[in-house]
C-alpha cells in the first residue's frame, strides 16, 4: 500500500514540475494546462494553449526539443506530445492571468486591463470572476486592488469543480506585480434551486398510458 501511494505521489510531483516548466516557458503562447497519460506505446502528453503554433515551433522544432527535455530532465518514457487549442480561452484562468501580465508589461494601466479582462470573461459565459492585482500600483507602498463580477465561490464543494484559479507575475519598473484570477465556470451550482411551475409539475407526475 505504501509503494502504491509513493508511486502516485511521485507521478503527481512530476506532473506539477512539467506544468510549472511549461507555464514558465510558454506563458506568451497562452499556456492553459497539460494532461499526461500512460499508453502501451509510451507517454501521451497533451498541452493546451491559446496559440499552439508558438509551442509547436517551425516545422515542429520546439516539439522535438520538448520531447528531449521530457525524456532527459523528467525521465518520461517515449513522450508523445500533442498541442491542442483551448476551446474557450476566456474561461481559462491561467490564460487570462497571462494575458493580464503581458498587458501590464506592455504599459496598459492595471485598472483598464483588469476591466477589459473581466468583461471578456463574463461575455464568454462565466458565472463570476475575480481579479486581484497587487504591487506598487500607484505609490511606493505595495497594495492590492480587487475587481469582481457575478457570483464568486470560495467555500463549499462547488469550489472543487466550478472555480478555476491561476496566478501570474508581471515584471515592471516599480517592481513585480502579482495577478490572481478566479473564474466560476458556467456549470450548475449546488446551491441553485429551480421550482417547476404547477403545469410542468402536473405533467411530470401524470402516469403514462402503459402505467
Amino acid at each position: 500500500m505504501v509503494l502504491i501511494k509513493k508511486y502516485f505521489v511521485e507521478k503527481g510531483i512530476i506532473k506539477t514540475q512539467i506544468d510549472e516548466y511549461l507555464a514558465r516557458e510558454f506563458y506568451r503562447a497562452g499556456y492553459a494546462g497539460v494532461d499526461i497519460a500512460k499508453t502501451p506505446l509510451g507517454t501521451r502528453i497533451t498541452i493546451y494553449a491559446e496559440r499552439p503554433a508558438i509551442i509547436i515551433g517551425s516545422r515542429g522544432s520546439m516539439i522535438r526539443k520538448l520531447a528531449q527535455v521530457f525524456a532527459t530532465r523528467f525521465k518520461i518514457e517515449n513522450p508523445q506530445i500533442t498541442v491542442t487549442n483551448v476551446e474557450k480561452p476566456e474561461l481559462s484562468a491561467r490564460v487570462m492571468a497571462f494575458r493580464l501580465a503581458m498587458a501590464l508589461e506592455k504599459g496598459y494601466h492595471f485598472r483598464r486591463a483588469a476591466f477589459i479582462a473581466l468583461r471578456r470573461i463574463m461575455e464568454a459565459g462565466a458565472l463570476g470572476a475575480e481579479i486581484v492585482i497587487s504591487g506598487k500600483l500607484t505609490s511606493e507602498r505595495a497594495r492590492y486592488e480587487k475587481f469582481r463580477a457575478g457570483r464568486i465561490y470560495k467555500t463549499g464543494d462547488q469550489v472543487n469543480y466550478m472555480v478555476e484559479r491561476a496566478v501570474a507575475h508581471a515584471l515592471l519598473k516599480p517592481g513585480v506585480y502579482g495577478i490572481e484570477v478566479r473564474i466560476v465556470k458556467p456549470l450548475r451550482p449546488i446551491d441553485k434551486v429551480e421550482i417547476k411551475p404547477p403545469k410542468e409539475l402536473e405533467a411530470s407526475e401524470k402516469p403514462s398510458e402503459e402505467g
